[in-house]
């Protein structure tokens, strides 16, 4: 049997994007993705708008400046890693790519604030490792 008549013989959905394959996986890593940044939007938020609030809850303080820039910077990373989940339910290539990316910058991002608040830093840090994985391991290649 000739690689040309497997390749016809299976079905094609005409539905996907290019490169999102046939599974959900895509849309796991877009979702997590999606909600990663928005908690990192409203953790910035907050950081912003009382940063003695979330010094109280956090403790003993962020490794890196100070908890206002630490904020500004998790709400902007937050609203940008968003819209590239938004850029991951098309199916984009370069959504993709760039969603790797913001992932390894929050990951990085949250080793500022881990002294201060070492569960939520080590959980976020373990979601940006399975959007990554996702989105190297999961995604097909382009036909």
């Amino acid at each position: 049997m000739s690689a040309s008549s497997v390749r016809s013989s299976t079905p094609q959905r005409s539905g996907l994007p290019s490169g999102a394959g046939t599974n959900g996986w895509i849309a796991f890593a877009g979702i997590v993705l999606f909600l990663t940044g928005v908690f990192g939007a409203l953790y910035g938020l907050a950081a912003i708008l009382n940063d003695e609030v979330v010094t109280v809850g956090g403790g003993t303080g962020v490794t890196v400046w100070d908890f206002t820039a630490w904020g500004w910077i998790h709400l902007v990373l937050g609203i940008v890693m968003a819209l590239a989940a938004v850029g991951l339910f098309t199916g984009s290539g370069v959504a993709r790519w760039f969603a790797i990316g913001l992932a390894m910058l929050n990951a990085l991002a949250q080793f500022g604030v881990i002294s201060a608040f070492p569960l939520w830093g080590i959980l976020m840090i373990v979601l940006d490792v399975v959007i990554i994985y996702q989105l190297v391991v999961r995604w097909e290649p382009e036909e």
